[in-house]
């Protein structure tokens, strides 16, 4: 398995127009909570036998979350309450009439890729995943990172990672 140095490092290559950045801030969120909503329609557990409904949302966020704590723990312990807010409103809508959760889901996640295809217009590079489909599982990964150096934060990561980020 790779590390998150290199992971990070790969997924900045692709990002570093500081509107490309800016535009995943509000594309990423969407198309997760789009495919949460989707997932959420296939459900395994009655809500009241559990504290949370298991769906197959909850499943894939429990398998990213090991996944990301094996990259990096605190990165996946900061990522989770994020993720957790956008599955808990991906709930709320998947339990809506489902052509008005199927209608709300195709138009975040059109949208969320609509934003992020601008913000690499401004990039004049294709998105990551492009050239590696595994790569769409670093994006709320790169989130976090980009906020804690901005925050002055994880600083030993980013000088491992390099300083691709001064190119904005």
């Amino acid at each position: 398995m790779r590390t998150i140095v290199d992971q990070i490092r790969d997924y900045s290559a692709y990002h570093r127009d500081g509107r490309n950045k800016i535009s995943h801030f509000i594309g990423v969120p969407l198309i997760i909570y789009a495919l949460f909503v989707a997932l959420g329609w296939f459900r395994f557990v009655a809500p009241e036998l559990l504290p949370f409904p298991l769906t197959a949302a909850t499943l894939f966020l429990l398998g990213v979350t090991i996944y990301y704590a094996k990259l990096d723990l605190g990165l996946a312990l900061g990522q989770l309450p994020f993720t957790l807010a956008l599955l808990y409103a991906a709930e709320q809508t998947s339990i809506l009439p489902f052509r008005t959760s199927v209608a709300t889901c195709g138009a975040t996640f059109v949208g969320g890729w609509i934003i992020q295809l601008i913000g690499h217009a401004f990039e004049g590079r294709r998105p990551a995943l492009v050239d590696n489909l595994l790569q769409v599982f670093n994006a709320p990964l790169f989130l976090l990172v980009e906020v804690l150096f901005s925050l002055g934060l994880r600083q030993s990561l980013r000088a491992q990672v390099g300083e691709l980020h001064g190119a904005d």
